[in-house]
């Protein structure tokens, strides 16, 4: 039986978390309760998402949790645009991440439309 740990779109969910956490030790100490705080929530919401969903009774139910993670992948990719401006992270940084967030929304979009095909033929 295949689990949410078998998807591709989760393990690349849970590299964005761990290079978030590196990425966050760089930031100024007094950033600690603000954007680096949600930055991380973000982060972690997205593989818990997939998880939360992949777990649910309905596909449709999981197509949600997918959403859900897409959004947060909007904020991160906010948060890190915002953090590079102030000057908390370098453009190497900020592409580096860029690139990944974007890889996973397009395997995440694909995974949702395949859902909603499965969802939708029965």
């Amino acid at each position: 039986m295949r689990t949410h740990k078998d998807l591709d779109i989760w393990k690349l969910g849970i590299e964005l978390v761990e290079n978030i956490y590196k990425l966050c030790e760089v930031f100024p100490l007094e950033e600690k309760f603000g954007i680096v705080s949600q930055i991380k929530r973000a982060a972690v919401s997205i593989p818990s998402n997939i998880a939360e969903g992949s777990a649910r009774n309905s596909k449709k139910e999981f197509i949600q949790f997918c959403y859900i993670s897409l959004g947060s992948l909007s904020e991160i990719e906010t948060q890190l645009i915002i953090s590079n401006r102030l000057k908390f992270i370098s453009n190497e940084d900020l592409e580096k991440n860029i690139l990944t967030i974007e890889t996973l929304r397009k395997k995440l979009l694909n995974f949702i439309k395949y859902l909603k095909r499965k969802a939708y033929e029965t």
